[in-house]
């Protein structure tokens, strides 16, 4: 059973950064592709980055340019460095491995952690 465990959260003001830390407990961290996930109150929880054995990455529009995935295969662990942080970036942040489910489809591949709270203020 994999564990994933969301850190680095906090309170921070419009403008400010933040650095989210996910731990990975399986033994597969290295060969995996791993993402980061938000959801907001009240909404679904969405797709924000992702990451590949390669370090090849991906973001979504909203967070593009501001937010930058990184992983170090030695630690098992994954990060997110938000920057020029928005109000609408509040939300629970979570990670996980992904899988090629169907062409262009991924999918999260464990059970969901805690997660960490982001709230940032106007």
């Amino acid at each position: 059973q994999v564990q994933l465990v969301e850190s680095g959260g906090g309170l921070v003001q419009a403008g400010g950064s933040l650095r989210l830390s996910c731990a990975y407990s399986g033994s597969s961290f290295s060969a995996n592709v791993m993402a980061w996930y938000r959801q907001a109150p009240g909404k679904q929880r969405d797709w924000v980055a992702r990451i590949f054995s390669s370090h090849n990455t991906y973001y979504a529009n909203s967070v593009k340019g501001r937010f930058t995935i990184s992983r170090d295969n030695a630690k098992n662990t994954l990060y997110l460095q938000m920057n020029s942080l928005k109000s609408e970036d509040t939300a629970v942040y979570y990670c996980n491995a992904e899988r090629l489910r169907s062409p262009g489809y991924y999918q999260p591949l464990h059970s969901w952690g805690q997660g960490t709270q982001v709230t940032v203020s106007s």
